[in-house]
């Protein structure tokens, strides 16, 4: 599955103009494998001991081009550092107070939400986005 979908993400790139290299790939190849909506840091620290070279700042560098082709959507959660999530189909998140871990899930009907706010404020709507909070199994069991 994260073959096809590694495969399809360098064809955008490709499709973009933009040069898909060596650090570009590894990247997006440590994001499409990832379930857990890493930091850049995350991403950077994963990836030093292959590229050595690589900065933070070239990290950040290629997920603002991803973001700006649409191949990940950024995450910002108060004032904590951003995360990247390779799912950029309609979905939600469940959220872990104590970890801070991010589980995706999708509840269709809630896409009716955007029909009746614009309905109701008039507002032309672009999208929505929501957070569910509690504890996470992981840290329910360790009690």
């Amino acid at each position: 599955m994260s073959d096809h979908r590694l495969r399809e993400a360098l064809d955008t790139l490709k499709e973009s103009g933009v040069r898909i290299t060596p650090q570009r790939h590894a990247v997006l190849e440590f994001l499409i494998g990832s379930m857990s909506h890493p930091t850049a840091d995350e991403i950077y620290k994963a990836l030093e001991n292959k590229f050595p070279n690589m900065s933070v700042a070239t990290v950040y560098n290629n997920l603002r081009v991803f973001r700006e082709i649409g191949l990940v959507r950024e995450l910002t959660y108060g004032d904590s550092s951003s995360r990247f999530d390779c799912n950029t189909t309609e979905h939600y998140h469940a959220i872990c107070d104590k970890c801070g871990k991010i589980v995706d899930f999708h509840y269709p009907s809630l896409d009716e939400v955007e029909s009746l706010a614009e309905q109701v404020t008039g507002f032309e709507v672009s999208n929505h986005r929501m957070e569910v909070y509690g504890i996470c199994e992981e840290c329910k069991s360790q009690h």
